[in-house]
Order: C-alpha cells, then structure tokens, then sequence
C-alpha cells in the first residue's frame, strides 16, 4: 500500500473540504481519507506540500499516431509500421508524463493503435475508435475509414466493434487538415449517419461526429450521435450558432468537445489559417463560440486533438482545462470535471477512472501549486500515478 497525501484535493467533481490523503493498493485506490488521518503501519506517504491532488487528467480527443510536428497527420502514409509504433510510442510517454492517464484516440491510421491498445499496460488508458468513418476522398481519407452507403457504413459499424473499438468516429463535415474538403458541407446524408448511429447503439458502442460546419453539427444532432468533436458551427461567413441549436445540443446531452487548449504563442500552420480565413474565421473565434455553448447549458469536454501539429502536442489537457475556466467562462471545478468524471463517462470510463474513490484506477494526479486560485498549476505535474504505477520523470 501507499498514500499521497496534499492540502487540497479535487475528486473529479468537486473540491473536498481540505487536505486528502489517498491509499492504493495493487493499482486501484482503497481509500480516501482526510489528511488528518494516520496512514497504516508501514505506508509510506508522498507529500506535496502546497500542491493539489486530483484524478489523472483525461484527452478526449487525441491522434496518436500524430507527432505533433508540422506534417503530423500528412506524413503517416509515408511511415512504415515500426516508425508509426514508435511514433505512438513517444505519444504514449508524452500523455503520461503530462499528467493524462486516460485518452480517446478519435483518428487512427488504419488500426494501428486500437491494435495495440493496452499491449504492454504501462501507457494511459486508451479508447480507441479505429480510422474514422469518412466519405470517399472525405477528411482524413488516408487512414484507410472510407466508405460510402447506407450497407457499407453497417459493415463499417461492425468491423470497428468486432475489432474492440470503444467508439465510433465519424467525419460529418470535412476538416481544415485534409485539403479538398469543404468545412461547411456535410459529407454523408442524413440517413447514412443515422445508420451509422443505429448501427452502433445496437452493438453498444456511442458515436461521435466530427463536425466542423454548422449543417453538419445540426445533422449530427437530428441522427442522434452521443457526442460531436469540434462543434464549430462554420458558415461561409463566420461562426453561428443558433438558439435551437444549442438548445437542442443542452437538452439532448450531447457531449461537445471543442477541442481548446492551443499552446500559447504557437500558431497554426498558414495553410491552416488561410483554410479558416476563406470561411471567415480564425482560431481566436472558437474560444468565444465555447462560451455561448457553456452559457446555452452544452455539456462540454476537454479534448485537445493533441498530435496534429505544433499547436496540439500531446499531454495538452491544461491548457485545454485553463481555456476553458478561462476565456471560456466554465467555472473551474466543472472546468476540471470536464477533463477527470465527465471525460470518463464520455469515454466509456466512468466506473474506472477520472475519480478520488475508492474502487477506482489509481490513476492520480499531484501537481505543485493550488489550482483553486491558480489553474496553471496543472501545467506543473509532480507525481503522476497510472493504474498504481508512478510515472518516471
């Protein structure tokens, strides 16, 4: 057994009154205590004094295979299997050592990480959807999830579950990396997309959309998707969101994942810029739509899309965690729910990690500093436990 111990303590949905000490054994915490409390008779204790002890963070969106250079997702075609392994390798240690113990990996090249998800145990936890579904020559063609009508979307459907996907991602809309694809425009019909909804729920898995323009996130809502990743609401001249719109996202519990948590003082690609330009918009844009989708009652997650390029390396969830309580106007413990027990509900984690209790994953958190008045502090991880393992730094 051993404990970690901290002044204040966050249980991924409220800060507790004061000090916690936290007990694991054999990787899955066996108690929660306050400080005060005498750990048992031979427990060695880490003590972070004037630290904050939290879940480990979870991404709800990442692409491992993605190294975060400038060709990240471009380059894949061109690796062969051993680099993009190694590749998901560095990813892998990167998430950890950031403070991430759990991912959802949304753009798989081929199968290459739901293959090997949980291979070794000693990387984050991760969620795999396989290639996402795309149309023929759809956004992110290359990772090898084109398909095209309602009986070949089934069969998509049913390969990703008879291969242990834990979602299913689908590109409503086209995407900024993938040139040649129009963010605005849906890229299936709306019967092709509540087959592929139909098709998951009945073989248990959830859906979620990439949407980037705004009839794509509307179609998304009437087929009846779990979750929808970006949620940008594009038009041909900027950013709009209805107000049934996103009444219908509150009302649905549709879980929107933005994508904030941009690394401060790098910018996007000029492609990607000038692709945001031509729609009329711009990276600054999205963080105020954020906000009138938190003031509209949407359940939001913290998400980074975290290997795509310079701005998205991976481990980026504070940053995506400050965005949010930050020019987002998210209170800070929902803030930082979005990232722990509601990230883990998304990801179909809920009953093992993204909380201090006990049962659950010692998956653990020590930061130095107090988050409650400074949220950066989650950018200073002192101790990250996964599953019961500390993490080397």
């Amino acid at each position: 057994m051993r404990g970690y111990r901290a002044p204040r303590a966050f249980d991924g949905e409220r800060f507790l009154d004061g000090a916690a000490l936290v007990l694991v054994e054999d990787g899955v915490i066996v108690g929660v205590e306050p400080a005060t409390a005498a750990a048992p008779e031979g427990c060695p204790v880490t003590d972070a004094p004037g630290g904050t002890l939290l879940p480990g963070l979870i991404d709800a969106h990442v692409h491992l295979c993605g190294d975060g250079g400038p060709r990240a997702l471009d380059q894949i075609p061109e690796l062969d299997p051993a680099e993009i392994d190694a590749v998901v390798t560095a990813a892998e240690q990167a998430t950890l050592r950031a403070g991430v113990t759990a991912v959802r990996d949304l753009g798989d090249h081929h199968w290459t990480v739901l293959e090997r998800a949980g291979r070794d145990g000693v990387g984050p936890t991760v969620v795999a959807a396989g290639p996402p579904i795309t149309s023929p020559g759809g956004h992110c063609w290359s990772m090898g999830g084109e398909t095209a009508g309602v009986e070949a979307l089934r069969r998509a459907v049913r390969e990703r579950a008879e291969r242990g996907a834990g979602v299913v991602k689908v590109m409503a809309s086209g995407g900024v990396l993938t040139p040649g694809t129009d963010l605005t425009a849906c890229q299936f019909t709306l019967e092709e997309l509540r087959t592929v909804v139909d098709e998951a729920h009945r073989l248990g898995l959830p859906v979620t959309a990439h949407a980037h323009g705004l009839p794509a996130v509307e179609q998304s809502v009437a087929a009846g998707v779990d979750g929808i990743e970006h949620g940008s609401c594009l038009t041909g001249s900027g950013v709009h969101l209805p107000a049934d719109l996103a009444a219908a996202l509150a009302a649905d519990r549709i879980d929107v994942c933005p994508t904030v948590g941009f690394l401060p003082g790098v910018d996007p690609p000029p492609h990607v810029q000038a692709r945001l330009a031509a729609v009329g918009a711009t990276i600054e844009d999205h963080l105020p739509h954020v906000a009138a989708l938190h003031r509209a009652g949407v359940s939001l997650l913290a998400g980074t899309d975290g290997g795509i390029g310079p701005p998205k390396r991976h481990g980026q969830v504070a940053y995506a965690v400050a965005d949010l309580a930050g020019p987002c106007g998210v209170p800070l413990a929902e803030a930082l729910t979005a990232a722990t027990a509601r990230a883990a509900r998304a990801c179909g984690l809920g009953d093992r990690t993204g909380r201090l209790a006990a049962g659950y994953d010692a998956d653990l958190l020590l930061v130095d500093g107090d988050v409650t008045t400074d949220v950066t502090a989650l950018q200073r991880p002192r101790v990250v436990v996964s599953r019961g393992r500390e993490v080397p730094r």
